[in-house]
């Protein structure tokens, strides 16, 4: 198990002590995050208007509605690679039926190539004989 972080990071201007498991980069990436949607938001003159109540509801809302997305854009990108996944199992599956029916077709064709050589050399044999009768 990996060791407790403790990371000291600045959110919308406050000083926190992050904890976690998670290197302190990522905690750094988060509290990244939340600057980013508060300094976002801050830019809108009806959302600075609102109670800080209200502010911070709405701050935890848009990042629920990121994190609802973000998840069904994860499960949508998982049900694709599964569909790829059944895709490519398929086509290895018809590439080896392939390969096995192109095998057989090539040893039919040496059969045949041999019976037509049989058959050659019989005809030239009978056609030889037929000669000799003749003489």
């Amino acid at each position: 198990m990996s060791t407790k972080t403790d990371t000291e990071v600045i959110i919308a201007g406050k000083v926190f002590t992050l904890s976690g498991y998670e290197s302190e980069e990522y905690l750094q990436k988060v509290a990244s995050y939340i600057n980013n949607k508060v300094a976002e938001y801050n830019k809108v003159d009806s959302f600075k208007r609102q109670s800080l109540d209200t502010q911070n509801v709405l701050l935890q809302l848009n990042i629920a509605d990121d994190y609802f997305k973000a998840k069904k854009q994860i499960s949508l990108l998982e049900e694709e690679l599964q569909n790829k996944e059944k895709e490519m199992y398929d086509l290895k599956h018809e590439l080896i039926a392939s390969q096995i029916k192109l095998e057989n077709t090539e040893k039919n064709v040496k059969n045949l190539q041999l019976e037509v050589n049989e058959s050659a050399k019989k005809i030239v044999r009978m056609e030889t004989e037929l000669k000799e009768r003749k003489k």
